[in-house]
């Protein structure tokens, strides 16, 4: 049932019309540079947003246990928490506003129904709160309950994105490409100072050559698998043409976000005019 219900949610075209304008809105607000970097959690080498949202959780699901079983000599304490999830509302809206909007499409649309849930679950909460202080704390459990279950639809959802859309995950966490010295193309097929692709073992690689330096880092980035021999590229970084993430192409590491994952990096050598790469051995899975 819960599958038919994001399935609804993807195919509802309409959302769109809400959906696209906010994300341009967004992405304006927050273009390429350091403040999307730490919405992104790009200094973290993770998603900034999940980690938040397990404040929010926590706090608010502490609290209705506190309300049911705790007894009234945990009032103070379940209060507390409520407004803890309250204060932690604004970043973890934040990131993941940032996050959204590189989301298209269907992720895109069950992104904006996670949100709109949240805030529902926040007015909920809030609501609650506002019930304790002036002495109904009936009503403030019905409502800290209601918020709870309105929160546990969000997160499914959440779950949604990050788990079958791949909102968030490094997209290339299994292209590992050759552990061995591979042929990958013809020395002279390989021109100067131009970024150019090669595929070996299903996975696309970009290759840089100056002089007799040969640079190779994965094709597809790792934020949103856009491809990097399409974007700018000055001989030392390479920017993504997509979301503008910037990796250098010595190491696949990250100059600029939004991206939270480096680009996996290949070691190259030429050998009998022949162009052999191989996956660098410190980055392949155990």
């Amino acid at each position: 049932m819960g599958l038919d219900l994001i399935e609804a949610i993807e195919n509802a075209e309409a959302i769109d019309k809400a959906a696209n304008p906010l994300a341009d809105a967004v992405g304006k607000l927050v273009p390429p540079g350091p403040v999307k970097d730490l919405l992104s959690g790009t200094k973290l080498g993770h998603p900034a947003h999940p980690v938040l949202t397990d404040v929010a959780i926590g706090a608010w699901s502490s609290a209705v246990f506190l309300d049911f079983l705790g007894g009234a000599s945990s009032e103070t304490a379940s209060d507390r928490l409520i407004a803890l999830g309250i204060l932690s509302a604004a970043p973890t809206a934040a990131t993941g506003f940032s996050d959204w909007a590189d989301t298209w499409g269907k992720a895109r649309r069950v992104g904006l129904v996670h949100a709109g849930l949240n805030v529902g679950a926040l007015l909920c909460f809030t609501a609650s709160l506002v019930a304790r202080k002036r002495g109904n704390r009936g009503g403030g459990k019905a409502l800290s309950l209601a918020g709870a279950g309105v929160m546990t639809l969000s997160a499914y959802l959440g779950g949604h994105l990050s788990f079958r859309n791949g909102v968030g995950v490094d997209e290339t966490v299994f292209d590992e490409g050759p552990a061995d010295w591979t042929q990958i193309m013809d020395e002279a097929d390989l021109p100067e100072a131009t970024p150019t692709t090669a595929t070996v073992e299903g996975v696309t690689i970009l290759l840089y050559r100056s002089g007799s330096t040969v640079r190779a880092i994965a094709n597809r980035c790792s934020h949103r698998g856009g491809p990097l021999h399409e974007g700018e590229c000055d001989g030392e970084t390479v920017t993504c043409p997509w979301h503008a993430s910037i990796f250098r192409l010595s190491d696949g590491g990250i100059v600029r976000g939004p991206a939270t994952a480096p680009q996996p990096r290949y070691e190259t050598r030429i050998e009998d005019g022949k162009v052999q790469i191989r996956r660098d051995p410190s980055e392949l899975h155990a």
